[in-house]
């Protein structure tokens, strides 16, 4: 059974969700540093003067944000599909915490995120149309094998992205934003509010995670926030909304896939696709066996400072989120009437 909320309680709970999300991130991360650092739980961030060394993995603070919250909001609501989604999200955390702890082959993550799919079809949190632009398309059974594929495709795709200081929390932030707005648009008001937590521990994680970072994601960090973000778009049926707003992340994985031509972690990739100056800026490889990447591409007109890519990068995220949007308009003005075919 859920409760059908009245605007008052939208907002009251979303405030609610938003705020202990964001506190319990903001506040706990600095214990989780010190005691990483204590731990010798670090690596080196390689971009930076001195190479210094940088606590990791944030994931499980991010999960403790999170999880608190959505428990929470389950008992205000009582919506089926919170459980779905905390579950998918509980499981890539432990998929990209094994892989924190333990260097894994390149085909464990892909594989072992399928699990975490697992939860939404089981508990029937999917529906059985895929949301199009100008119309739904009824495929009962090749949605359920569509889920098996998008989280861990999302799930990965974040983590690929996460190659420089706050680019994967910053650009959940911006690709969240057309997300929750489509959930909203069309009537989702529930996936709406799972969503905040996630976005609101996102914002509190980049006041660490940005450059220059006191912290870094790690798998359980970057693995979380993909496949939760995965698992809100299906819920709130606004997959093509989602993979809209992700298109630069999508495009690295692209990318690296197709000219490495198998699943390879990027540290089991012998020649790096861009090099270091001198001077600490990045420049692209000339190396034709290096693979294709977005910052590859990024640098193709010359080197560039690591925030000078970081800008970028979150360049690219605005501009695919008002790609979104735009979509948003067009699929409400169909629903309208106000588009004909």
């Amino acid at each position: 059974m859920t409760y059908l909320l009245s605007p008052l309680d939208i907002a009251f709970y979303g405030i609610l969700v938003s705020a202990i999300s964001f506190l319990i991130i903001f506040f706990m991360t600095p214990y989780l540093i010190k005691y990483l650092n204590k731990k010798g739980r670090v690596v080196v961030d390689y971009h930076k003067p001195g190479k210094p060394n940088v606590p990791r993995p944030a994931g499980p603070v991010l999960l403790i944000g999170i999880v608190i919250s959505e428990i929470l909001l389950y008992f205000l609501i009582l919506d089926v599909k919170i459980i779905s989604v905390l579950l998918t999200t509980i499981i890539a955390f432990i998929v990209g915490y094994i892989d924190d702890m333990k260097t894994m082959p390149g085909w464990f993550k892909p594989a072992a995120l399928i699990l975490a799919a697992v939860p939404i079809i089981i508990i029937g949190s999917h529906g059985n149309y895929l949301g199009l632009i100008f119309d739904n398309a009824f495929i009962p059974i090749l949605y359920i094998l569509l889920i098996l594929f998008i989280i861990p495709i999302v799930g990965n795709t974040i983590n690929s992205i996460d190659v420089f200081n706050g680019v994967a929390t910053g650009f959940i932030i911006i690709t969240m934003i057309p997300l929750l707005v489509s959930v909203t648009v069309f009537g989702n008001t529930n996936v709406l509010l799972m969503g905040l937590p996630l976005l609101f521990g996102s914002i509190a994680l980049y006041q660490y995670h940005k450059f220059p970072s006191k912290i870094f994601l790690g798998d359980s960090g970057t693995l979380l926030l993909g496949s939760m973000y995965a698992s809100l778009s299906i819920v709130g049926n606004s997959e093509i909304i989602g993979l809209i707003a992700l298109l630069p992340a999508v495009m690295n994985s692209f990318l690296f896939l197709s000219s490495v031509k198998k699943i390879v972690e990027h540290r089991e990739v012998k020649t790096r696709p861009v090099t270091i100056c001198s001077d600490f800026r990045l420049v692209a490889s000339k190396d034709k066996s290096a693979p294709a990447t977005l910052v590859r591409l990024i640098l193709a007109k010359g080197p560039l400072s690591e925030q000078e890519i970081i800008v970028r990068i979150f360049i690219l995220a605005i501009f695919s989120s008002i790609l979104a949007f735009i979509s948003i308009a067009i699929q409400y003005s169909f629903m309208m009437g106000k588009i004909s075919l």
